[in-house]
């Protein structure tokens, strides 16, 4: 009886495309591993599929390769520069907290913003006072005050807080204390630097003063302008050395003369 014949084997696969596989599952494993350990952001997703289409020429949407502005300036913080931006930030934080607490009233919200020699915030009046009045009665604000007034103590003794009240172009109803908007912006100024008195703030580093209506910072013509006038602003500004150095030597020119 004859040796039966073997039964012919299917061709293998080639060598290479073996060694391609393997090396495909190694990369689906390795950026499996990435996402795992990434945040899942469905802008950043989006990006970085535009990457890999324009790169690859596989993936749909391979035009889209540009990242956004926005993202390159949320991905890149800003520096702090010096002991000012980080005081800042913090009444940023500050202001943050006290204007989500008060989110329900349809009125400006406190703002915080760097100025040339330090910082300013600007405090609404339809936060603090009622109408023609320059009582302070809103417990946020007055909360919002007691953390600043805890900065404040925190700040270089060099640092001074200038208090300016502004008023918009209508002048107090004829039922208020005060005749003119010099007195109610005056007035509103002074309920700021005095509630900060009582928070312990140095009186030598405040001062107050009213600018009426004639420091706006929008138009008077429309409700939502009025409403950005009526306001009470916080100048924190480093206190000049040699301010009676060079008054001092005004006067001496002067009597040269």
């Amino acid at each position: 009886m004859g040796k039966k014949k073997c039964p012919e084997c299917t061709e293998c696969l080639p060598a290479w495309l073996a060694a391609f596989g393997d090396l495909m599952s190694l990369l689906l494993c390795f950026f499996v591993l990435l996402l795992s350990m990434s945040s899942m952001d469905a802008k950043k997703i989006s990006e970085a599929v535009g990457s890999l289409s324009g790169a690859m020429s596989v993936l749909e949407g391979g035009s889209k390769t540009e990242i956004s502005k926005q993202h390159i300036q949320e991905s890149t913080p800003i520096e702090s520069k010096g002991e000012t931006s980080k005081v800042v930030e913090r009444v940023q934080q500050a202001a943050g907290d006290a204007n989500e607490m008060m989110q329900k009233r349809e009125s400006p919200s406190i703002t915080v913003k760097e100025a040339q020699q330090g910082f300013v915030i600007a405090l609404p009046a339809a936060l603090l006072f009622k109408p023609d009045s320059a009582i302070i009665e809103n417990q946020d604000a007055l909360l919002f005050l007691k953390r600043v007034a805890l900065i404040i103590e925190e700040l270089p003794k060099e640092m001074q807080v200038s208090i300016q009240g502004h008023t918009d172009k209508i002048d107090p109803s004829t039922n208020s204390l005060y005749k003119d908007n010099w007195e109610l912006s005056t007035a509103r100024a002074l309920s700021v630097l005095h509630e900060l008195l009582l928070d312990g703030v140095d009186p030598v580093r405040m001062s107050a003063s009213g600018y009426a209506n004639y420091h706006p910072v929008a138009t008077n013509a429309t409700k939502s302008g009025r409403e950005k006038n009526r306001r009470v602003e916080l100048h924190f500004y480093g206190k000049k050395k040699d301010k009676s150095a060079s008054v001092g030597s005004i006067l001496d020119k002067v009597k040269a003369k």
